[in-house]
């Protein structure tokens, strides 16, 4: 029996699902977490063969000696993972330090994690990439902009999703950046694209071959969604479209990525951009390597009647699988924020889309600045019933 460490098991909430496919894989799941076991959820505990617990994943020292006594317990470790972004470099840490062969380690995470250090092998991909600057100095910044243009859009060079992104049009928010800045952490400076966000979904195999494909359309700026408390709308598209895939598949390959669940985001352009393309060309934004945040995996079961979850836990087992994709459609997410006068009420919406709706529930706090506080998901056979559900959830009450 192979054993598989699964760091933070219970967040998001619906994690528990790749440890219930690894366990019923005949893997032995083994947890490290800083909630208590008795607070776990029945379906976790269920899914899971041992759980270590910790005072908190920050403490690498305690995370370290989690993993010790699991190896002292239970023998070699096959896969040590959380797909999660945040504990990317962790993972990579602890499988270096313990000879987990299985996934990145540490001499890989400058490529994958910095934004800067991406642009070279989506070059490489043959993928054009938007112009930058790593942040010096205010006559470094604006010897840039002079060349590239306002608006600029600025943001941690190692950062994790659109926290901390700073979208800047005139000198004098320049200067209110250089204000705001974190203490010690380098900030990447970009050209600023006007594109719609599109990514490429997959689950990967040992020899770098999708297993499985799919992607999804994030109409508006997720940056301006978090700065301006905006609301979230973005769907699983019905067909992946072919230069979409085409992308994504060079991406996997420059990058030399095996054997994981991953989300890549490009930029498909709205308008003509000098030195990157015409409308409706595709462009790098950046690579992720994990899988689509929040609720976005049960999104892709919905959307093509399959289950994700059991794909990926098939590749970790076997290197390959037989689930079947279903029916495909469009699978929307609506994220309300709290506060707004909207037309419809959330019992109107309940009633007038108790067909489609797959999933309503409240959005935790730690992850409502990206995703709104309250979320609707649901399933449509065309992009016009889809728009449709959009008008309804997210339009404001007009003005008597």
């Amino acid at each position: 029996m192979k054993n598989f460490i699964f760091i933070s098991p219970n967040f998001p909430t619906n994690y528990w699902l790749f440890c219930r496919e690894l366990k019923n894989n005949g893997m032995n799941v083994l947890g490290i977490g800083d909630q208590p076991f008795d607070e776990l959820s029945d379906d976790l505990k269920n899914s899971l063969n041992e759980y270590y617990k910790v005072s908190s994943l920050e403490n690498y020292e305690e995370v370290y000696r989690g993993v010790a006594f699991l190896i002292f317990k239970h023998g070699k470790i096959d896969w040590l993972e959380s797909n999660n972004e945040y504990w990317l470099e962790q993972d990579a840490r602890l499988r270096t330090e313990f000879h987990i062969t299985s996934g990145f380690q540490v001499e890989d995470m400058p490529r994958i994690k910095y934004k800067s250090k991406m642009k070279e092998y989506y070059q490489k991909a043959g993928i054009p990439t938007a112009r930058y600057h790593l942040v010096d100095d205010l006559d470094g910044c604006r010897a840039f902009i002079e060349e590239v243009g306002y608006p600029v859009v600025a943001k941690p060079d190692n950062g994790v999703g659109a926290s901390h992104t700073f979208k800047l049009q005139s000198d004098a928010e320049l200067a209110s950046f250089f204000e705001a800045m974190l203490p010690g952490v380098t900030y990447i400076m970009e050209e600023f694209i006007d594109g719609e966000v599109c990514s490429y979904d997959a689950v990967i195999d040992s020899n770098g071959e999708p297993m499985f494909e799919t992607g999804n359309v994030t109409p508006y700026s997720i940056m301006d969604i978090v700065n301006q408390g905006g609301n979230l709308v973005y769907y699983i598209v019905k067909t992946l479209s072919p230069d979409v895939k085409d992308a994504g598949r060079r991406t996997v390959k420059s990058f030399g990525v095996k054997n994981r669940f991953i989300h890549f985001e490009f930029f498909r352009l709205l308008k003509a951009h000098k030195g990157l393309g015409k409308k409706g060309d595709v462009i790098a934004l950046e690579v992720n390597m994990r899988p689509c945040g929040g609720f976005t995996p049960d999104m892709i079961n919905f959307s093509h009647n399959t289950n994700i979850y059991k794909i990926w836990a098939d590749m970790i087992a076997f290197d390959h699988s037989t689930i079947p994709a279903g029916k495909d459609c469009f699978c929307a997410y609506a994220g309300r924020r709290d506060g707004k006068d909207f037309a419809l009420s959330h019992e109107e919406i309940l009633e007038k889309y108790n067909g489609c709706l797959k999933m309503v529930d409240r959005i935790p706090d730690v992850l409502s600045g990206a995703m709104g506080n309250q979320m609707y998901v649901a399933t449509f056979p065309s992009r016009t019933k889809m728009d449709a559900f959009y008008n309804d959830v997210l339009g404001y009450k007009k003005e008597s």
